[in-house]
């Protein structure tokens, strides 16, 4: 139950990633590789300003606007200097590399005299279960803790997801939908394009950093490799999400994006669980991911293959 629990926590964890890699990846089609770079950062920030007393809630925001800008930056790079969308996420996540180090004072910080998020969550659980340590849940014993946690992982991702959906109905938030779709003719329409792109890229690595410093205050760490594969990760709950909603609505997307980020945890945690070494983590990824983009072409070229009724017989 404590596997299942930590699961889906990290799966809600890394669903924000997700939403923040769907407005990249599908609504710009911008295979932004910043994300690798600022999921570090916000957790270092976060973690840096927790060591200096901030509370959990400043320390995401700070994380949020830091990774924004370096977003923005990446945006800059491709519309202002017409560098390619790809180049330009290398070239911001290279640096990033060195950012963070410096921004952590080494390669690893731990937060063990710093609460986060996460104790906050579960101090409240406690109280409101009178001081309760455990519980009953789905038949099982589980900490209160954990379950307090999981629950406030949820409310933020679905929190973001909501926003996102209000924002992407504005008529701020159509133009940048649009603007992913075809360019040109929001430029004729008067709006700017460069503008558009770079605000959705600052608000997909704002996701990328609340993701990045959520992890690190539920972890209770901040590493310098948190986001190595990070867009991979984003990627694989993108597509295995569109995979079960089988729905192009902007609604049932941004559920998908999710729903499959949980999906992805889940299958990952059983195929350690099932005696996978823990090195192969990053392989097992990669073939989710292949297997994800791999499977929809294969399903319809063998629906195809089938024989339509009548056909074929005298």
């Amino acid at each position: 139950m404590n596997l299942l629990i930590g699961s889906l926590t990290i799966g809600l964890i890394v669903s924000v990633l997700a939403l923040g890699v769907y407005i990249s990846f599908r609504i710009f089609n911008f295979p932004d590789l910043t994300c690798e770079g600022t999921v570090t950062l916000g957790a270092a920030v976060s973690a840096v300003l927790l060591l200096n007393g901030s509370g959990p809630s400043v320390a995401i925001i700070a994380a949020m606007l830091v990774c924004a800008l370096a977003g923005a930056l990446t945006g800059v790079i491709h519309t202002r200097f017409k560098v390619n969308d790809l180049l330009a996420g290398i070239l911001v996540m290279t640096a990033l590399y060195s950012v963070n180090l410096h921004v952590m004072g080494g390669s690893n910080l731990p937060l063990a005299n710093a609460p986060g998020f996460a104790n906050e969550a579960g101090h409240l659980g406690k109280s409101l279960f009178g001081g309760r340590e455990t519980v009953e849940w789905l038949g099982r014993s589980v900490s209160v803790s954990d379950l307090s946690v999981l629950f406030a992982v949820f409310l933020i991702a679905a929190g973001v997801c909501a926003v996102l959906y209000a924002f992407f109905r504005t008529q701020l938030g159509l133009a940048m939908r649009a603007t992913g779709d075809n360019s040109q003719m929001i430029r004729a329409l008067g709006a700017s394009d460069s503008g558009m792109q770079t605000m959705g890229l600052a608000i997909s690595n704002a996701l990328c950093g609340l993701s990045g410093a959520l992890l690190a205050q539920y972890q209770g760490f901040a590493d310098i490799s948190m986001g190595i594969g990070s867009l991979v990760a984003g990627l694989a709950s993108v597509i295995l999400g569109e995979a079960l909603v089988g729905s192009r609505k902007l609604g049932h997307l941004l559920i998908a994006a999710i729903l499959g980020a949980i999906l992805f945890r889940l299958l990952v945690a059983v195929a350690l669980r099932v005696g996978m070494n823990p090195n192969d983590l990053k392989l097992i990824t990669a073939a989710f991911v292949l297997t994800a983009l791999v499977a929809p072409m294969l399903i319809r070229q063998w629906r195809n293959r089938k024989p339509r009724a009548g056909v074929g017989h005298a």
